[in-house]
């Protein structure tokens, strides 16, 4: 349970899994940070939380709003920093935007890897603290074809906490490094990516949920709710990497509908 000023920051706030965070953290006694483009939905957001928050309204598809934030936030005690903010998309590499997938690497990876050193920097000298970062099960297979640039920006999530992660182990470090990897969830990702998953997403409560639970226990540092979901990644670890590549792909086309 946090203290009377610990703070806990939520990027990517206004919708999905960042609201959940958010509302669970307060839940949990943590003053909140939510951070989002549309401030309009943040302040809503306020009202609904049980401890005092603050809004601050960034693009974090642009480097220097990233810096900007951690800015403003070096006055706060954070001792739990959620960085979730992301989108997909999904078609054809030779078909999709190009802009959208620039911008899709910007916010999934360039976004993540500043707040993610940042906020390390920031609280590696505390007892104890919590980064846990949102990726996603498509960043522990070795590709997703028809969603390529998506799950090629979640792998390189889940490469550099497991990393980070294992850095701070060996420096006998407190503070926990992690990475939530669900499979479908019911969230706005779905209309953003356009896409219908094939199988049947968990809540973003129950999500959320489980992803606290195993990062203030800090069992591993990568989490995977659903046993479903562990035995659908662990279980193409013995397969050949095509095989797994082929049968990803085919998930991926019957969310559009592909042929």
């Amino acid at each position: 349970m946090a203290t009377k000023n610990t703070y806990a920051v939520v990027t990517g706030a206004s919708s999905g899994l960042g609201l959940e965070f958010a509302k669970q953290l307060s839940e949990r006694g943590y003053k909140i940070v939510l951070v989002a483009r549309r401030k309009d939905k943040l302040e809503k957001i306020q009202t609904i939380l049980k401890t005092e928050s603050i809004v601050i309204q960034a693009d974090l598809s642009e480097r220097s709003e990233c810096i900007g934030l951690v800015e403003k936030l070096k006055d706060l005690d954070v001792e739990v920093f959620i960085n979730n903010a992301g989108f997909g998309d999904c078609g054809r590499f030779s078909e999709t935007d190009i802009n959208k997938e620039l911008g899709m690497i910007d916010v999934n990876v360039t976004a993540v890897h500043i707040l993610m050193k940042l906020m390390l920097m920031k609280m590696k000298q505390k007892l104890h603290g919590y980064i846990l970062n949102v990726a996603s099960s498509a960043g522990l297979f070795p590709g997703g074809p028809y969603m390529a640039t998506y799950y090629a920006t979640k792998a390189y999530v889940t490469s550099l906490t497991q990393a980070v992660a294992r850095e701070m182990r060996e420096a006998h470090s407190e503070l926990y490094i992690g990475a939530l990897c669900p499979g479908p969830v019911d969230t706005e990702f779905n209309d953003v990516a356009e896409v219908e998953f094939a199988l049947r997403g968990m809540s973003a409560k129950k999500c959320v949920s489980y992803a606290l639970d195993q990062m203030f226990r800090k069992r591993t540092e990568i989490i995977v709710p659903t046993l479903r979901m562990k035995l659908a990644v662990f279980g193409t670890r013995l397969m050949p990497r095509e095989q797994v590549v082929a049968m990803t792909g085919g998930q991926q086309k019957k969310k559009k509908g592909m042929k």
